[in-house]
Parts: C-alpha cells; sequence; structure tokens
C-alpha cells in the first residue's frame, strides 16, 4: 500500500495531507497539530457522466466540511477513484487571516497530490 505524506505552511497555519490506498480508492486526511474528524467527505467518479459528485457528513460545531468536500471533489475528479477526504483542522482563537492561509494551505496541498501522486497511486 502506497501511503504519501506532504506538509505546507508554518506555524499556526501548518497543514498536512496523507494519503493511502484502501484497495484501488484512496483515503485522504487534512489536518493541522490538532488533527481530529472535523469532517468526512466522499467523492465518486462517475465515469458515464464524466463528473465527480460529493457527499459530507460534519461534527456539530465544526467547519471542516469546506475542506474535506472541496478536496473529495477535486481528488475524485482528477483521479477519476473514489475518496474519502477526513478532515480535522483546529485552531483557537482563529483569525481571519489565519483561515485563508490555511484555505490557501489545503488548496495547494490537494493540487500538488493531484499533480505529483494522485493518478499514480
Amino acid at each position: 500500500m502506497d501511503k504519501y505524506k506532504i506538509t505546507r505552511g508554518e506555524g499556526r497555519t501548518k497543514i498536512s495531507l496523507s494519503a493511502h490506498h484502501m484497495g484501488s480508492d484512496l483515503i485522504v486526511y487534512l489536518y493541522n497539530e490538532n488533527a481530529h474528524i472535523g469532517a468526512v467527505a466522499v467523492g465518486e467518479y462517475e465515469h458515464k457522466e464524466k463528473r465527480a459528485s460529493t457527499s459530507v457528513i460534519t461534527r456539530l460545531g465544526h467547519k471542516d466540511d469546506v475542506v474535506a468536500q472541496k478536496a473529495a471533489h477535486s481528488i475524485s475528479k482528477s483521479t477519476r477513484k473514489p475518496v474519502c477526504v477526513i478532515a480535522g483542522i483546529h485552531l483557537d482563537n482563529i483569525t481571519e487571516i489565519e483561515i485563508s492561509k490555511i484555505l490557501e494551505n489545503t488548496s495547494s496541498l490537494v493540487d500538488e497530490f493531484i499533480t505529483e501522486r494522485g493518478c499514480k497511486m
């Protein structure tokens, strides 16, 4: 089973992406030093329609659904594989600037994963 891990950012906005196979499917984790299960998104690629769809479950009080949904959709669309993204990013007293930087870092990680490893895993 291939495993993959990359990190982006520093300090409070440092985010990691880890991925591995479950059979031919992908499981991807997006998290910071306070890793937890905040939201789970499943991306499915429909080969006949040539499109991806995503379903999301979010834990009460968590806002990780935005990150999980976007990542699951992008990865499943690019890899044409089922993908489960588990996102857990938490910062106490987070600022708007930190939110923007975290969203930028997660997007960059997903793009790098798709480009470098997504289709090869």
